[in-house]
């Protein structure tokens, strides 16, 4: 068997080096032939293949996800026990050519086409945007300057138990305006020096010569409000500047449970949608794991700190003593459009290392709606947004007050873009949040 076996495939070997030597360019052109066969065959197949993809993770705020991934990771603690922990924020690189004349406003338009979702809507922050100032510094400055003067503890304070985190918050602008901001700027060895308007805040002083959360108002642009988590694990505020507002007061909602602060603000889906996430959110959050969000309303009057529109900022006794609510009921409704205010807030959140309390910085930009819809694609995307709302959503932004003029006036400006070439029918939606 062995030897009938070997003959015919030494044979074979003979013929095929015969062939080899006497036919060089045709075994070259089949091996090539062979080869870019395979090649062509490993490309349409790769082509149909769905890709995996390697993007990180990043939850688009206008959309809901299926399966949520949490990055925050936290140990084991009882609730309302914090312990201090070893973080030091990362030193900020100086704003590129920031000048508190001629930096504008970053243009955010945190809205996109139709449908609308009730989410949270967080962002990793990076550190050196924590917070943004720019040439509306000066006004905001002197905005929450008189407000402090005129209103006080009823927009600015801070509770006996809560003051080492204000301290701490304060502690934290003071390092980081100077590394983000040196031309407006100046480390001193008490605390920090203001280059533009002279003021200079001693915050190793004690006591202080005014309330933490009012000095710390003094050196942003931004509202701020401390969250402390108690022994039943809610998180209550019990520091705050919340002078440019707009909608809300700070009165009303000091010390309140974060829950509370959402339901007795009539806050859209906040129990079906958003308390259990928030809750689980805050508890997990750590130092090192800044977070961004933001959002947007429009408003019909032209008054930053508090929209009147909707009712005194105090509240008036009314008739048998009942005291008149504030809302959007109030408004006058379809005022024309030189009235009507894009409102966008962007929201940072971070814990702070030594208190454990969380962070909100909460930065108000403030334009009339007629120069927003001088964007290409502005108009459209806006009127989508607007119209996708969903009933508690309309309520909660006042939709009925403005709703007509508004888009009456967005539909128009749509229409000439799309005669101009500049959009297509459907508009376009930016990258958000801009």
């Amino acid at each position: 068997m062995t030897s009938v076996t070997i003959r015919p495939l030494a044979a074979s070997y003979e013929c095929c080096k015969q062939f080899l030597v006497e036919h060089p360019r045709t075994v070259f052109y089949g091996l090539l032939l062979s080869s870019f066969s395979i090649w062509l065959f490993a490309t349409i197949v790769s082509r149909y293949k769905k890709p995996q993809s390697r993007r990180a993770y990043s939850p688009d705020p206008e959309k809901p996800t299926s399966k949520p991934r949490s990055t925050f990771k936290a140990p084991e603690r009882e609730p309302g026990v914090w312990t201090p922990v070893d973080f030091k924020r990362p030193a900020a690189s100086p704003y590129p050519n920031w000048n508190v004349h001629e930096t504008e406003p970053l243009p955010y338009r945190p809205f996109r086409h139709g449908p609308y979702h009730i989410t949270m809507g967080l962002r990793t922050m990076q550190w050196d945007e924590w917070i943004e100032l720019d040439n509306h510094y000066l006004r905001y400055h002197g905005d929450k300057k008189r407000r402090i003067e005129e209103r006080g503890e009823k927009c600015s304070k801070t509770a006996p138990e809560a003051y080492d985190g204000a301290v701490e918050l304060l502690e934290e602008l003071c390092s980081y305006l100077p590394q983000r901001y040196p031309s407006l700027y100046q480390s001193t060895p008490t605390g920090i020096h203001n280059l533009v308007t002279q003021e200079t805040f001693d915050i190793t002083a004690r006591p202080l010569a005014e309330d933490p959360m009012q000095m710390a108002a003094r050196l942003t642009q931004d509202d701020l409000a401390i969250m402390f988590e108690k022994s039943d694990g809610q998180y209550y505020l019990l520091a705050g500047s919340i002078l440019l507002a707009g909608f809300w007061r700070l009165s009303d909602k000091f010390g309140m449970p974060l829950s509370e602060i959402h339901t007795s603000g009539d806050v859209p889906g906040f129990k079906s949608k958003l308390e259990k996430g928030m809750m689980n959110f805050f508890r997990r959050i750590q130092p090192g794991q800044p977070v961004l969000r933001n959002n947007y309303f429009i408003q019909v009057d032209d008054n930053l700190a508090w929209s009147h529109s909707i009712g005194s900022e105090d509240p008036v006794e009314g008739a048998e003593g009942i005291m008149q609510a504030t809302g959007w009921g109030s408004a006058e409704k379809n005022k024309a459009i030189e009235h009507h205010y894009f409102r966008s807030e962007r929201q940072s959140l971070r814990r702070l290392p030594r208190s454990g309390g969380v962070v909100f910085t909460i930065r108000t930009y403030f334009e009339p709606i007629t120069k927003v819809v001088e964007e290409v694609g502005a108009p459209g995307r806006l009127a989508s947004a607007v119209r996708s709302w969903g009933d508690d959503v309309a309520r909660y932004k006042g939709r009925e007050r403005y709703g007509d003029v508004l888009l009456e006036f967005l539909d128009g400006k749509h229409r000439e873009q799309v005669e101009k070439g500049l959009v297509g029918e459907e508009g376009e939606d930016g990258k958000y949040p801009f």
